[in-house]
Formats: structure tokens, C-alpha cells, sequence
């Protein structure tokens, strides 16, 4: 019995890897769509320190329409003006936004409220702008959080959750309802609640693993349990929302979609509250990978993963571990000789996936200060980045070339770095003119900045510091006026190998404001515990001088707090 089980699992395993890099789109016929519901700019943006401002959020929902995702929630409109009126933005702007979507269709627009009408009003008048937009309400059903969070009964937990659901529908006909900690709750009684909100109309029903509990098999038999067991299941869609405090997120998602899920929600690099989210990515290019496996297919771009991950990392300022799955520096690199052997031999030998499969290309062309325009341009647009302009591409071109004058050669991590670094920066208050710095173990390190405003005004300061970076930090500090900013963070990383190699430093700081002279949008609500946290601002400097990157890094993320000020301010008006 065992050796006919391993004849035909090795017969499977050679079936597969000759399938490897087939097209799939012959196994999607007769599979179900499966919604794809991005949760990066609500739940990832909850992670410690991944605080997004308005613009940064724009461009990621751009991102998520481009790369294919069927719903994006874009926040909890009523935490903060700042929230709702992002959301509202994205409503308006991205919403309507069709281009490279294989559907044709607009993606759909979410926002979260909690199961009280003021909540999910707001909700409503921040999404409505969108072509297709949807309110996603929830309540919690598991009785630990019932007695203890609520302190309330079952029946009253329906009542909520039914007058909840009926408010949202009378005001659109997507409604989503999640009922909170579902992998802790009784399911005969999810199937009661699942069954009532059916009733008062809401369209998806979203079963999350709130606190990453729950493992597979215990996973996916919830979802064939209360598919089979709850009145009117066909009528609505059901969703799963995974945590990764086991490491299980993804395996978890993808043993609901066999237990009948056909809505899936995710983050971009499965960023979010403690250890994260399902990460989109690695759910997409699992089905992608193994479809044989699973009766549903997707509308992603996978083509897009790589770019839309790295514009996410460094705008949260969270980077991606060299081992990620899919999108990791490490996903497709291999040292062993064997292994290295075999790849060169045939990719399938030991790459189950191409790179290019996530917009990774290869190429060894060495680029340097004789390349000229032509191979910068290709090489550019190789890397996914194929809107640039005349003026922006000559403007990189001569950085590249800069670059290349002081370390001979100019890799792709060094022209992301660079591009991201410039694509990528926040709306510019002060520009870093210079930074000199005098240090040594007999000296007092002395730091001297000149800044540039934006209205063409120079400033000039000099300080002295603990060492020469925090010279520079406290030079920074009195140019700028910003005498408030607490340093939160500091890293610095290796773009390249070797002595001339690149640095990009990351800082993350916040306003060190006493608590009752903190504004609303200074502050970051967790839409499911109400706890608050202060808002972060992360900076990112790129050059093969790290004084010179620290600074542009503390630059940057003072032009981000300065940026969210003058929005603060504008939304106080408003609201006046």
C-alpha cells in the first residue's frame, strides 16, 4: 500500500514539475473566481510603525487596481479625518480606474466600520464616490470575547450584528459582515449569526482567524461546516482572514478555499497587526503554482507583485526579510553547487516558479559610465518602471552615471534604490544642499547642514552630537524648525557587495508631543481593541556615502510629518 502511495506520488511529482512553467489558463476553465480583497491599506497599515500618509496611500491603490486585486480596503474612515478622507480619495481617484485590470471592471472600494450606524454612515460617505464600493462591518461572536470585550449575550450579539448589517444594506448593496474571532467561536452559533445577516442582506461573510489560532485542517473544515450548515449560504459569498502568529496565514487561506472560501483577504508582503497577514503574494502564486490542486483562479497580474511589494516596503519603511517567500532577496537565489548545477542545467531542476512570473527579470548586462541612454531606458523598463518621462529618465540616467564614477558598475538593486528613493519621496518642504562632518576619536563630532525650502530660502546650521549622525540629526532639527522629533529608528543596509557598495538608511521618527496636544490624525486607531497609537513617519536615503543617506533619510521623513501637519491643518478648516 505504501509503495503504490509513493509510486504515484512520485509519478505526481514528476507530472508537476513538467508543468511547471505551462500557461494555466487551460486549468482555470470550469474554476470559480476567486475575490481577491487587499487589506494593506487598513490591516497591514495597523502593524507598529506602518503609518501611510494620503499620498502614499493614493499611489498604493493605484498599485493594488493595476496588480489585478477585486477589493481594496482602504481604511476605517471614521479612526481619523486623515483616514476618511483618503478613503474618499481613493474613491474617487482610483475607483473608477479600469486600465490593465484583465476584468475590465473597476476594482471594488471598502471601508471598515465597527456595528454601530455612526460607524458605518461614515463608512458610506467615504466610499460612495467609487463606481463599486462596499461597507464592511464586523462584531465579535467568540464568548470569550462576548463576556469580557461586549459583555454581552448571544441573542443580543444577533440583534447588533442584524441592525448593523440592514443599515449598511439600505445604503448599498455590497455589504460585508465578519464576524470577529470566528476561529474561537462556537460554529453552531457562527451558523445562527452567519444565517440572520444573510437575512438582512449582507453579501459576503467573512470568517477571520483573528488571533492566528486555528491550523488547516481546523481551518477549512469550519468553512464545510458552516457552508453546509447555515441557511441561505448560497446566497452570499464566504471569506476567510487569516493571521500568521503560528506561521500558518497562508496555509490556512488556502485550506478554506478548499473548504468552499471564494474570497480570500491579504496583504501585500503579509504585513500587519503583530505577526502579520496572509501576504498575497505567496496565496496568488500558490494557486498560480499549483492549480491542479484547488477550483478557483484569480485576476491578479502576478507580473506586478514585484514592484507593488517594494513600493509597500518602503512606504511602511518595513523591510522584507532576505527569506520571504515570492519576494524575498533570497526567493530565487540559490548557493549550493548542486543546486546552482542544476538550475543552469534546466530552471525546473530546482525553481518551481519563474522569476519573471513575479516581474523579476534576468539579465547580465553590465551597465556602467560608457552606458549610454538606450541601455539605462531598457534596463529601466525591464524592471518594471515604463512611464518614466524624457526629463525623469535623463534625470536617473545622470545619477546612474554619477553613481558608476564612484563604484565602476551600476547593479539593479542600485537602480531601484535610487528610482524608489526618488519615485517614492514625500511632497518636498526642505531639500538636503550639503552635509559636512567632522569627527574622529580626539574630536566633539561637528555637523554642518544646508537646507533648501521649498519657496528657495537656504538654511545653514551647525551642531555638535554624540556622533556624527546625530550632529547631523540635531543639525537637521534646528534648520528645519522641527525641534519636536523623537528618532524612533535607524538601520542602515547593504544595497550592494564590495567597498564602494550603495547604503539606504531608514529612519522612522514621531512627533514627541505631550498626549493631550496631540491631534487625532497624530494618532493611529486599531479599528478591532480602539487602542491608539502615535503616528510614525518613515524616511529612506540612498547613497555610497551613509552620512550623506542619514541625512536624506531624516530629511525625508521630516518633509512626511511636515506634509501630514499641513494636511491636519487643512482638514481642521474643513471640518470648522
Amino acid at each position: 500500500m505504501m509503495q503504490s502511495i509513493a509510486k504515484r506520488s512520485a509519478s505526481a511529482a514528476r507530472a508537476n514539475a513538467s508543468r511547471a512553467f505551462s500557461n494555466v489558463a487551460a486549468a482555470e476553465a470550469g474554476k470559480e473566481r476567486l475575490v481577491i480583497f487587499d487589506t494593506t491599506l487598513r490591516d497591514g497599515e495597523q502593524s507598529p510603525g506602518a503609518t501611510l500618509n494620503f499620498k502614499e496611500k493614493l499611489d498604493i491603490a493605484r498599485s493594488l487596481s493595476v496588480l489585478g486585486v477585486d477589493v481594496c480596503e482602504a481604511g476605517f474612515p471614521i479612526s481619523s479625518p486623515g483616514d476618511f478622507e483618503a478613503v474618499s480619495a481613493i474613491a474617487k481617484e482610483v475607483g473608477p480606474l479600469t486600465a490593465n485590470r484583465a476584468t475590465g471592471e473597476p476594482m471594488t472600494v471598502c471601508g471598515l466600520a465597527r456595528a454601530m450606524e455612526k460607524d458605518i454612515q461614515r463608512c458610506y460617505d467615504a466610499v460612495k464616490h467609487a463606481p463599486k464600493h462596499r461597507i464592511h462591518t464586523f462584531l465579535a461572536t467568540s464568548d470569550i470575547h462576548l463576556k469580557y470585550k461586549l459583555k454581552i449575550s448571544r441573542d443580543e450579539c444577533i440583534r447588533r450584528a442584524v441592525d448593523a448589517v440592514k443599515f449598511a444594506r439600505s445604503l448599498t448593496d455590497d455589504v460585508e459582515f465578519s464576524t470577529e474571532d470566528a476561529g474561537r467561536s462556537d460554529p453552531d452559533f457562527l451558523c445562527d449569526v452567519l444565517a440572520e445577516v444573510i437575512k438582512a442582506g449582507a453579501t459576503t461573510l467573512n470568517i477571520p482567524d483573528t488571533v492566528g489560532y486555528t491550523v488547516p485542517g481546523e481551518y477549512g473544515s469550519l468553512f464545510s461546516y458552516l457552508i453546509d450548515n447555515t441557511e441561505g449560504s448560497d446566497k452570499a459569498i464566504f471569506s476567510t482572514h487569516c493571521h500568521n502568529d503560528l506561521g500558518l496565514a497562508t496555509a490556512n487561506t488556502l485550506a478554506a478555499v478548499q473548504g468552499g472560501a471564494r474570497q480570500v483577504e491579504v496583504t501585500i508582503n503579509g504585513i500587519g497587526e503583530r505577526a502579520g497577514n496572509t501576504a498575497l503574494e505567496e496565496l496568488v502564486m500558490a494557486l498560480k503554482t499549483r492549480p491542479q490542486h484547488f477550483p478557483v483562479y484569480t485576476s491578479v497580474d502576478s507580473t506586478q507583485i514585484t514592484r507593488c511589494s517594494r513600493m509597500v516596503s518602503h512606504y511602511t519603511g518595513m523591510s522584507i526579510q532576505p527569506n520571504k517567500a515570492i519576494v524575498g532577496a533570497n526567493a530565487f537565489a540559490h548557493e549550493s553547487g548542486i543546486h546552482q548545477d542544476g538550475v543552469l542545467k534546466h530552471q525546473a531542476t530546482y525553481e518551481i516558479m519563474l522569476p519573471e512570473s513575479v516581474g523579476l527579470s534576468e539579465n547580465k548586462m553590465v551597465l556602467g559610465k560608457h552606458s549610454g541612454r538606450h541601455a539605462y531606458s531598457k534596463r529601466l523598463q525591464q524592471l518594471g518602471y515604463n512611464n518614466l518621462t524624457p526629463e525623469e529618465l535623463d534625470h536617473y540616467v545622470e545619477k546612474f552615471k554619477v553613481l558608476a564614477d564612484e563604484k565602476k558598475t551600476v547593479t539593479d538593486a542600485d537602480m531601484e534604490a535610487i528610482v524608489s528613493d526618488e519615485l517614492f519621496k514625500p511632497e518636498v518642504f526642505w531639500t538636503l544642499q550639503s552635509v559636512h562632518v567632522t569627527a574622529g576619536n580626539l574630536v566633539k563630532p561637528t555637523a554642518t547642514v544646508t537646507l533648501a525650502h521649498k519657496d528657495g530660502q537656504e538654511v545653514s546650521e551647525a551642531a555638535m552630537g554624540t556622533g556624527p549622525i546625530d550632529a547631523i540629526y540635531v543639525a537637521i532639527k534646528r534648520a528645519t524648525g522641527m525641534d519636536s522629533i523623537k528618532l524612533n529608528d535607524f538601520s542602515v543596509e547593504s544595497v550592494t557587495d564590495g567597498t564602494y557598495a550603495l547604503g539606504e538608511v531608514t529612519v522612522r521618527v514621531q512627533e514627541d508631543k505631550e498626549e493631550e496636544e496631540k491631534t487625532e490624525d497624530e494618532k493611529h486607531v486599531n479599528a478591532q481593541t480602539g487602542v491608539t497609537r502615535d503616528r510614525q513617519f518613515v524616511g529612506h536615503g540612498a547613497n555610497t556615502d551613509i552620512l550623506v543617506a542619514s541625512a536624506t533619510a531624516y530629511v525625508n521623513a521630516v518633509n512626511r510629518m511636515m506634509a501630514s501637519q499641513v494636511r491636519g491643518v487643512t482638514e481642521a478648516r474643513v471640518d470648522a
